[in-house]
């Protein structure tokens, strides 16, 4: 047999890789994120979100929304359900079953239906690592609060005010809803377990 020869032209998946190797993957992720997940199981979870501005933890109280609870309020308890596959979420409060959600006017209120897009956020971890939610529906417009605890609207609003700076807490003596996979670890000097014939 004749020693083989390489072919003139590179092969097909060399060629992909050099015609994939400048794509820019930040548009695919954002569509991923964007894109509803009616498939996945939802995740939920229980947390506070502390308001950078106000030193204090929004609140859902039926229709009114605020950011004056403190640690362990039962209407700052929040209940976080992701939408998509992990940055849309639905913030929902624990005591009122309100959901979180910006009308059409950029304005923060409780509904008790969080079907609409209006109810829909996109956490974002900034580089300071605080989360800021932008309105899925309405983008460009975040959740923000002033000083005093009060709702900001969302078209006075900007992704690097402090306003808009959330950091995710634990109320006091609560734990996650979900509870983490617990998995055991096999090493060499794990012992095997036989099976037992039955006698």
């Amino acid at each position: 047999m004749g020693r083989q020869r390489w072919p003139d032209r590179p092969f097909p998946w060399l060629q992909m890789f050099a015609a994939e190797e400048n794509v820019d993957f930040r548009i695919h992720v954002e569509n991923q994120t964007r894109a509803r997940d009616d498939v996945s199981r939802k995740q939920l979870r229980l947390y506070q979100l502390y308001s950078r501005t106000s030193g204090k933890h929004i609140q859902v109280l039926g229709r009114r929304i605020s950011a004056k609870g403190e640690d362990g309020d039962k209407y700052a308890q929040l209940l976080v359900e992701t939408d998509t596959f992990g940055s849309q979420v639905r913030i929902k409060g624990k005591e009122t079953d309100f959901y979180l959600c910006m009308n059409r006017k950029g304005k923060l209120v409780g509904k008790p239906d969080g079907t609409s897009k209006e109810c829909v956020f996109i956490e974002k971890v900034l580089e300071n690592n605080y989360t800021a939610l932008m309105s899925a529906k309405y983008s460009g417009w975040y959740v923000g609060f002033t000083k005093k605890g009060r709702p900001r609207k969302g078209p006075k609003t900007r992704e690097n005010q402090q306003d808009v700076h959330f950091m995710k807490r634990y109320p006091k003596g609560q734990v996650e809803i979900q509870k983490p996979f617990k998995y055991t670890t096999v090493t060499k000097r794990t012992k095997r377990i036989r099976p037992t014939n039955p006698s």
